[in-house]
């Protein structure tokens, strides 16, 4: 890559590679040529790139880590992913100013239909010191979105379910195979399989691997370590991923799956519904038959009463599965147990400066929960017993990107019910064009700390592109009930991959199924801002190091 930035001759050299590039990337180039600095972020802001001016010293930083420090005026922010920046060093040494120069993302369409990406100017100089100044580039060159405009068209005749009887019938999985009749559906959900387990398969085959084992060790799967990772709750999206991922991963190798929980205060129930199977006062979803006899059981089997949170039920009961899709893998269940000391110490110490400069307690929440996912270090529970296990896998797969484009989230729903499909469609452009401010940077962070990975399947350009393609209800049909409405080609996906009581799970955030949430404090709300992240004061840094 510097190679081919180092031959670049002018700015439309750089913008043309840069619109080649697939994948994550955030970088920094320094061109000699023209004393120019070039810095950005691909097209989601999959990678972490922050960036720090003050007003003190008039300085500009750029960094993938930055530290907060309380009493000090000008933080670390986040590059919004909006297109690549320019700064002209020479400019910036005689005005005493900065301009930043923006190439922007945009979508040539039929010509003349050009469209921004993310950021306006007006929202990107919000938050810059008076010294700052962001203008677009001159020549108004941009670089070319990797991924189609989202397809926003509207059913013709009124949009109703064809199926008015699921909503009263017990959820099964020959509920969803119902779909699976009509010719149309069947195609499109087998295109969406093909496109999807291409993105998985590039993410867990392009990594080192040891091809030098002697033939005598080949075989002894007993002694491999993992190359891959997935974050893992047994949920819909992860589920899928880890079915794609076994297609792809040398059988000889084991997959860990990464399932963490945070101690409850008390002993809790397996699963959260009473003997009549009505929803509890937790506001859980009542799952299918089928889904709550396996996750009870898989609930039984396992110890640790104080982490029988709800993604550690649905996680044994998601690996019972996948042992009886392919009983020849090794699948290394890792339970990741978590308490309430270990939590506070471990924010203060190495993870409230990594959410940063994020500070919600959704924030927290989230954060916190992935790092200590994605850390792997936990246990791994056996026919054997359960014994102390370290995850060696560089690479992490998560599921981040299904509920954004396929209508998971409740607010997608709330959003269908009071302004339609056409409402539900711009709640979808919404979050696929904040998903980079809200989740991948801090989520880079976090996992970045171990010396891992992250990638994300589900925001492969192709994947996006497919699914941008398709009109919204091939994707989600929010008339149907939670658990097979939200995410519909998805769960249709799992059936087709042959998964069975997964296919059925209503949407649980992380947080709520990992239980942290609502752990440290009652009273607090998901938009709030987090006391327990506060940034530490300079005079405290060498105490607490």
């Amino acid at each position: 890559m510097f190679h081919y930035l180092c031959s670049c001759k002018n700015e439309s050299d750089i913008l043309s590679l840069f619109s080649k590039v697939q994948g994550p990337w955030s970088f920094i180039y320094y061109q000699a040529s023209s004393h120019s600095l070039w810095f950005g972020r691909d097209f989601f802001g999959r990678r972490s790139l922050l960036w720090h001016f003050s007003n003190l010293g008039k300085s500009f930083c750029l960094s993938s880590v930055g530290t907060q420090v309380s009493g000090v005026a000008d933080q670390w922010q986040e590059v919004p992913a909006s297109g690549i920046f320019r700064i002209d060093l020479k400019s910036v040494s005689i005005s005493q100013s900065v301009v930043l120069k923006l190439y922007p993302w945009k979508y040539n369409y039929g010509g003349d239909d050009i469209r921004e990406c993310v950021n306006s100017l007006t929202e990107i100089s919000a938050d810059l010191p008076t010294f700052v100044l962001v203008a677009v580039n001159e020549a108004k060159l941009y670089l070319k979105e990797p991924v189609v405009p989202l397809n926003k068209a509207l059913p013709q005749a009124a949009f109703e379910t064809h199926c008015s009887s699921i909503s009263r019938s017990p959820l099964t999985r020959e509920t969803l195979q119902v779909f699976l009749t009509d010719g149309r559906t069947k195609e499109v959900v087998e295109q969406f399989i093909g496109v999807l387990s291409i993105a998985v398969k590039r993410r867990v085959l392009c990594l080192p691997r040891n091809e030098n084992l002697a033939p005598s060790d080949v075989l002894k799967t007993n002694n491999r370590k993992a190359n891959v990772a997935i974050l893992f709750s047994g949920g819909i999206d992860s589920m899928v991923i880890a079915a794609l991922a076994d297609h792809h991963i040398p059988l000889d190798e084991p997959i860990d799956l990464l399932n963490v929980a945070f101690m409850t205060k008390e002993k809790t129930v397996p699963v959260n519904f009473n003997k009549k199977g009505r929803k509890q006062k937790n506001h859980c979803e009542i799952p299918s038959e089928e889904f709550s006899k396996s996750a009870a059981a898989a609930a039984a089997t396992s110890p640790g009463e104080q982490f029988s949170v709800p993604d550690r039920v649905t996680g044994r009961a998601g690996l019972k599965e996948l042992q009886a899709a392919n009983p020849s893998r090794i699948w290394n269940f890792v339970e990741i147990n978590v308490s309430l000391e270990e939590l506070q110490r471990l924010r203060r110490t190495r993870i409230s400066h990594l959410i940063q400069p994020l500070d919600t307690v959704l924030d927290d929440s989230i954060g916190c929960a992935v790092w200590f996912a994605s850390r792997g270090a936990g246990w791994l529970v056996t026919q054997d017993g359960a014994q102390p296990y370290q995850s060696s896998a560089k690479v992490v797969l998560t599921g981040i990107g299904a509920d954004e484009q396929l209508a998971g989230y409740s607010r997608h729903r709330v959003r269908f019910l009071a302004h339609g499909l056409e409402g539900l469609n711009k709640e979808i452009e919404m979050e696929l064009g904040r998903i980079s401010s809200r989740n991948l940077g801090r989520d880079d962070r976090v996992i970045s700390d171990h010396g891992k990975e992250a990638r994300f399947p589900f925001l492969d350009e192709n994947v996006v592109s497919f699914l941008n393609s398709l009109p919204v209800w091939e994707k989600a049909n929010l008339t149907l009930p939670r658990g097979i409405g939200e995410k519909l080609i998805l769960r249709l996906a799992a059936v087709e991959l042959g998964l069975t009581a997964s296919a059925l799970l209503p949407k649980r955030a992380m947080q709520f199924g990992s239980r942290i949430a609502k752990m440290e404090k009652n009273n607090e709300k998901a938009a709030d801002k987090c006391g327990r992240l506060q940034i530490i004061s300079l005079e405290n840094l060498s105490v607490e190091n």
